[in-house]
Parts: C-alpha cells; structure tokens; sequence
C-alpha cells in the first residue's frame, strides 16, 4: 500500500530534524529509510527480527537506545536496559516491548538512526583512514560495524570475491542483496555498487539528493506568494535566494575531502536548507 503524502511529510520531517540535531547528513538519512522500508514507519520484515523506519533488530535497537536515549527524551527507555553478558536486556517483558515499539516511532527511529550512523562513521574513519561514505555507514547499518570493517577491508583487497561467501547467515537472509536473478553469486564490489545506487535514488526519489542542482532547487522553491516558514521566517523568495548561494559555495569553494566531510557532518545551513525543502512540500 502507498504511503500517504502526508504520513511521507512527516517522516521527512522527523528526517530532518534528527539531521539537524545529530549533523549526519539528511540526503543519506533518507535514503537509508527509503531502502530500509520504503518510507514505512509500521515496516517489518519477514526474515529477521527488524522493524521501524530503519528496520533495527531487536538488539541493535536495544544498544543505541541505551546509548543515546537519554540525549534525546527516553532516559526512561535507556535506564531500564541493562545488559548481560555483553547483550541488551531488559528484565520487565512490557517495558520491553514499549521500547522496541519506539522503532515504529518516525521521531525516535529517526535519531537514533543518525546516532548510529554517527558512531559508526567515526569507528569507520578510524579503521579505514578515510572519510566514510553514506554507502561504507549503511553497509555498518546491514552488517554491524563488524561486518562492515570485514566488508570494506575484503572488498579493498579482493572486490571480485563472492559476498556470500564471506557473509553466509547475511545472504541466508538477504538473498537478493547476495544473489542476481538467475541465482549467480555477487561479488563484495557489486553489492556495495547496488547499495550504493539505492541509496543515492532513495534520496533523488524525494527531490533532495545530495546531487541537488540549482534548478532543482529553484522549482523546490517556486512558491508563488507563499511563505516558507523556518527558523528566520524568511520569504520564498529569501529561500531561493539563499538556496542559490548555499549551493554555489558548496560546488565552487570545498575540496573532493571537504564535499565528502561536509555531505556527512552538514553545516547549520544545509540542515536549514532540508527544513525549508521540507516546508515547501507541506511538511
């Protein structure tokens, strides 16, 4: 069933602001949740325990919440996860299940989405010695961050070997991630290219991929003689104006390295810009 424009609004709106809080980059935001479940707060899947917006396992989600719920409103959900033996647990079987609901929450999915991605980015970079992609941090989301470092490491050294291979209870339960139609096994490289794909028309999908042209934002922003309201209350004509500045530094003034960085670790005006694109649609 198609997601209501409305009920998308709102999850492009609960996006933005978890981009806008936490400084990981809204275009890979959304991309991820258009792959992840298609825009699809109630999403579940069929082969695993994941579920929400951003289909979290059960102990994934149990983990970040526990590291960054007090930051964000659920110090009550934080407090009562404990963990035994290196795993999350929570001893009370209702509260348990009202903090794995959370992930049916936009709002709450949404941050600690980017929280993840956030901590994966910087355990990533540090491994790699390199800026991490949207495509490195969402093969951290699908694998674990243990998975990914032995992803990309194989990848580097040997992008031609069978992913399934290497990942079998992966493949087991992603068969047409690790497997083409005619049941050919795909190499480490042409995974990560598909990933890559996806989430970069996840994002294009909504008008708000990080390949954004000035035209595009131009219609974006083609409001007659409404108003885009945001922080500064600013016209739709201040928003396009500055739209087209935003946009012209960013493509004449920033390093390949600085352009990664900054894709990744937005400045308070991309996170504005997401929210005035955001508003214009009705959001």
């Amino acid at each position: 069933m198609t997601v209501s424009s409305i009920t998308t609004s709102r999850v492009q709106s609960a996006i933005a602001a978890a981009s806008s809080k936490t400084g990981i980059d809204f275009s890979y935001l959304l991309g991820q949740a258009k792959l992840e479940s298609g825009l699809q707060a109630n999403a579940r899947a069929a082969t695993s325990s994941a579920s929400g917006l951003y289909q979290f396992i059960e102990r994934s989600w149990l983990s970040v919440v526990k590291q960054h719920g007090a930051e964000h409103g659920l110090g009550w959900a934080a407090n009562a996860i404990s963990n035994s033996h290196g795993r999350p647990s929570v001893s009370d079987p209702a509260m348990r299940q009202a903090i794995l609901a959370l992930r049916n929450d936009p709002n709450a999915a949404s941050l600690m989405a980017a929280e993840h991605a956030s901590d994966n980015k910087d355990a990533l970079e540090d491994t790699l010695g390199r800026t991490a992609t949207g495509t490195d941090l969402y093969m951290a989301h699908f694998l674990g961050l243990g998975g990914a470092k032995k992803f990309l490491g194989a990848m580097q050294s040997s992008p031609g070997q069978s992913a399934a291979a290497l990942f079998p209870a992966a493949a087991g339960a992603n068969h047409n991630v690790f497997y083409a139609s005619n049941g050919q096994a795909r190499s480490l490289s042409d995974v990560y290219g598909r990933f890559a794909a996806k989430l970069g028309a996840g994002a294009a999908d909504s008008g708000t991929g990080t390949g954004t042209s000035t035209a595009l934002a131009a219609r974006s922003f083609d409001l007659g003689d409404s108003t885009v309201i945001t922080g500064g209350n600013e016209s739709a004509q201040d928003a396009l104006t500055w739209a087209n500045a935003a946009i012209g530094r960013f493509k004449t003034h920033a390093s390949p390295q600085q352009t990664a960085a900054n894709l990744m670790r937005p400045t308070p005006d991309t996170a504005r810009l997401a929210y005035m694109m955001l508003a214009s649609m009705g959001g």
